[in-house]
């Protein structure tokens, strides 16, 4: 295999990355900084394959960076730490999400919510490090290497594989719904089951709310009902919207496919909360139904590093994890076209331990 980049790093580490623009992923050879005095090393155990792996991959959003090594739901050990970290030792079971690094003076990272950082935080792939010069490797690797401010502790009695995708799909869905104060008997709509919707239902759920999932697939209901809800509601019906109209405080939309906000905003009660966590094209979005009910249409990304690991440690108290399917590195190009066919129950998790081997 071919050296990714060359630079002042010594670590080369296996990897999958992607030469171009919806080029299929296939074997390379990256370098990892070696650990400075505030650095973790991490060897890789699971890393989950987001939908957003896929949209960056083929440049859907614009900006994307080649080669690229994606990946930001790790799981790993911690084999070695820099002369002057504190927080952790080798042997630690570890996470890392969606960023490595922020600017940490801006208001944002001073409040603890490092993903809004108003310089621009650090991807964990597809991005740069603050030197804004060194492109970011992800978690489709065998290590890595993060200042020991942004790893996380993953508690113990999750499961490690179903554990990765909580660092992007469980934060995703746990900050809006702790955010907008959703509570105890609260009637919770999901729109969407995929792998963000599955994690909302869990957390809704776990939280105390009635939840209803919204979904075009009616072959999902039993799925719906045995994560965690108490209704299901199958959208293609128009019907649907009339008579369930006003109906929830409170509503989490998923999904990442054009679809009509206005709809789903006439489903909230006077007061309620409709928060979007998916990336749909622009859809039109009228006054009528915000006005009307003084309802609340709201974004949320991410979470930063303290709310993560509050939803780690919330994770570990109530049993919640992801529903995965663990594959080989070299099953990911085919777990990529299964995920556009949502053929997958509900996240797909990469054990490296396929990498390290070279298994064919």
């Amino acid at each position: 295999m071919d050296t990714l980049v060359e630079s002042k790093v010594t670590l080369k580490t296996p990897a999958y990355a992607a030469k171009a623009a919806k080029a299929q992923l296939m074997p390379w050879l990256i370098e990892r900084r070696e650990p400075g005095p505030h650095d973790v090393l991490i060897d890789i155990l699971y890393c989950g394959v987001c939908h957003s792996d896929i949209h960056q991959v083929k440049n859907e959003w614009g900006g994307s960076i080649f080669p690229m090594v994606p990946g930001h739901e790790i799981v790993g050990k911690v084999v070695q730490v820099g002369d002057h970290v504190k927080k952790w030792k080798p042997g630690h079971i570890v996470g890392v999400g969606c960023f490595v690094d922020s600017c940490r003076r801006c208001e944002a990272c001073r409040a603890g919510e490092e993903q809004y950082c108003e310089i621009g935080m650090s991807a964990t792939y597809n991005g740069y490090e603050q030197d804004r010069k060194t492109p970011t490797y992800g978690g489709y690797s065998t290590r890595i290497t993060v200042d020991e401010n942004y790893v996380l502790s993953i508690p113990k009695g999750i499961p490690l594989e179903r554990a990765a995708p909580l660092l992007c799909a469980g934060i995703t869905t746990y900050s809006p719904l702790k955010h907008f104060g959703l509570e105890a008997g609260d009637k919770l709509g999901v729109v969407g089951l995929g792998g963000l919707g599955h994690m909302a239902v869990k957390f809704g759920h776990a939280f105390g709310a009635h939840v209803t999932v919204l979904s075009h697939s009616p072959g999902k209901r039993d799925d719906a009902l045995a994560l965690g809800a108490d209704d299901f509601l199958v959208t293609k019906d128009e019907a649907v919207f009339k008579e369930n109209a006003n109906r929830f405080d409170f509503i989490i939309d998923t999904i990442s496919a054009p679809h009509d906000y206005n709809a789903y905003l006439k489903l909230l009660r006077r007061d309620g909360i409709m928060v979007l966590v998916g990336l749909p094209d622009p859809t039109p979005l009228s006054a009528g139904p915000l006005i009307v009910k003084r309802r609340s249409l709201a974004g949320s990304m991410i979470g930063g590093i303290r709310e993560t690991q509050e939803m780690l440690d919330f994770c570990g108290r109530h049993g919640v994890a992801a529903d995965v399917e663990v594959i080989s590195i070299q099953e990911i190009n085919q777990a990529y076209e299964r995920m556009l066919k949502n053929d997958v129950r509900y996240r797909f998790v990469i054990d490296l331990a396929s990498l390290k081997s070279g298994a064919p």
